[in-house]
């Protein structure tokens, strides 16, 4: 029986991870989590309860009772959705009520897409494929500005720069699973690369390593 494909892609927040994972999702016709989806999921819910973001016990508890079905919520892809999503995401009790689901999605039989930022290192560690998806921060500034514009939103470019470089902060120095690429993970660095050239590169890496 061939061994089921499952690609891992991690990265930074604007990096391009997302767009690849999905690419190469409908590319394979595989299964996609994006797993960032539902730390946000877990935010929106902290936000909507008015429960303070530094409180692990109660958001870890919201994030063990998340409602899958809202990760289609439009709010998830706010600015304020996102920060508070970073926040949580520090606490180790959160990350322990999502590991699980996430690890499911994993294990389905035919393969996998995963995107996130600990996939290759704590979620699925045996990836047939690692990816770890990069871009300077002023690249990523500009590409979220440029989403977050296009959204309606109004936002500043200075403080959309401030805020990745905290996000970043956040998460590479988190104690539990933090930011960083596997050790065996393939780096793309897609400073000037278009979303259908960093499918490329992945697509012509992945039959060396699959």
């Amino acid at each position: 029986m061939t061994k089921p494909l499952v690609i891992a892609v991690d990265g930074p927040a604007a990096s391009g991870k997302g767009t690849l994972a999905t690419k190469l999702a409908v590319h394979f016709n595989l299964p996609h989590l994006d797993t960032g989806a539902l730390y946000r999921g877990t935010a929106l819910a902290v936000l909507r309860a008015g429960i303070d973001p530094a409180n692990e016990a109660a958001c870890a508890r919201l994030a063990a009772a998340l409602d899958t079905s809202m990760l289609d919520d439009d709010a998830l892809r706010t600015e304020e959705v996102g920060q508070t999503a970073s926040i949580i995401s520090a606490h180790p009790q959160v990350r322990a009520a999502l590991l699980q689901l996430q690890r499911d999605f994993a294990a389905q039989p035919g393969g996998v897409v995963l995107d996130g930022r600990d996939i290759g290192t704590v979620i699925c560690p045996e990836a047939t494929v690692k990816f770890f998806v990069e871009a300077s921060v002023d690249v990523r500034a500009k590409r979220r500005f440029l989403q977050l514009q296009a959204r309606g939103e109004k936002v500043d470019y200075e403080k959309v720069l401030a805020d990745l470089a905290a996000r970043d902060a956040r998460d590479t120095q988190r104690a539990a699973a933090p930011l960083l690429a596997a050790p065996d993970a393939i780096t793309l660095q897609t400073d000037s690369m278009n979303a259908e050239q960093v499918l490329a590169a992945a697509l012509a890496l992945i039959p060396s390593r699959a």
